[in-house]
């Protein structure tokens, strides 16, 4: 097995900043509409994020990712420990790299209450951290799963999620650090709504020195489509929104009339989160996500300049 780093792990290493864009893939087996949207960001994004069952039943991530490396771009393989146990998530992990894919988001997953397959059971045998630290080890370390080692596992490059809206605050930063610790080299942010709650968040990870251990990604998503149903729902059923939105930024969209309409605004309030987070000393870069929309995220990455960067 080649020891080579990814070119994503070569970028993080560099210094420079980091753009990657999320793929959510097809509800079927259709391969050749992930083939199509990988070709629409090649030249604009240094890898693509390949989501894992997220709110629905998809095609596998791992195949997926495959289809998009075959196109010539790096894809980042979302890994959640929702619905394998370590025997898998291992198995998942010496997959990847067998198909050439180094790099593993690690992730809990959306639980499976809050999408469309509520009557599936989780198993979360072990959580985002500890995925971490057995994939950072695998090679040396295969006690996870009873083995002494897994010879040539690896080197991966692995990321994390972080989570500016979870609460409370004091206990989600220790958190992050101990992914930076585990073996992350990036970690991307949920979608960011709440600059207010960000600006606080921010502080405290800087004031811990965790931006220089590890690249921190923004995530921004426009709030149209799925995304925008969903805030609607939870709103007006009174349920536990799954980001922060502050009502003037609820509102904004709520109240242009049509679809259009409220894309457009979706569009332009996250061109105004780049530019306001792009003033953030020590932010790495950004994670555009359409939400299962590749042409906003698209659009977004167009309009902002970031796909020239």
């Amino acid at each position: 097995m080649s020891n080579a780093t990814s070119s994503l792990q070569d970028r993080i290493a560099s210094g420079k900043p980091l753009l990657v864009a999320e793929l959510s893939p097809p509800h079927g087996a259709d391969a050749a509409a992930v083939r199509q949207a990988a070709k629409r960001h090649a030249g604009k994004v240094h890898a693509l994020g390949i989501s894992d069952n997220r709110e629905r039943v998809a095609m596998s991530a791992l195949a997926a990712a495959s289809i998009v490396a075959g196109e010539g771009i790096e894809p980042i393989l979302h890994v959640t420990t929702r619905d394998r146990n370590r025997i898998a998530l291992v198995s998942e992990a010496l997959g990847a790299q067998a198909l050439g894919i180094r790099n593993l988001l690690c992730t809990s997953g959306t639980h499976q209450t809050l999408g469309q397959f509520r009557a599936a059971k989780n198993v979360y045998d072990l959580d985002s951290v500890q995925l971490l630290q057995t994939y950072s080890r695998l090679a040396a370390d295969g006690s996870a799963v009873g083995e002494g080692s897994l010879a040539g596992a690896g080197p991966f490059c692995l990321g994390g999620v972080a989570s500016p809206d979870a609460d409370p605050l004091e206990l989600q930063i220790p958190r992050l650090a101990k992914k930076a610790q585990a073996g992350a080299a990036f970690l991307i942010t949920q979608p960011i709504y709440d600059m207010g709650r960000l600006d606080v968040w921010w502080a405290e990870v800087t004031r811990r020195g965790i931006h220089e251990k590890v690249a921190i990604l923004a995530g921004v998503q426009p709030l149209c489509g799925v995304s925008f149903q969903l805030a609607s729902e939870a709103r007006s059923s009174g349920k536990r929104q799954p980001f922060r939105i502050p009502d003037d930024i609820f509102n904004r969209i709520a109240s242009k009339s049509g679809a259009a309409a409220q894309r457009a605004a979706a569009v332009e309030l996250a061109l105004e989160t780049i530019q306001k987070l792009s003033g953030f000393k020590g932010l790495r870069g950004f994670e555009i996500s359409g939400d299962g929309e590749p042409d906003v995220a698209l659009e977004i990455i167009e309009k902002s300049g970031l796909g020239s960067k």
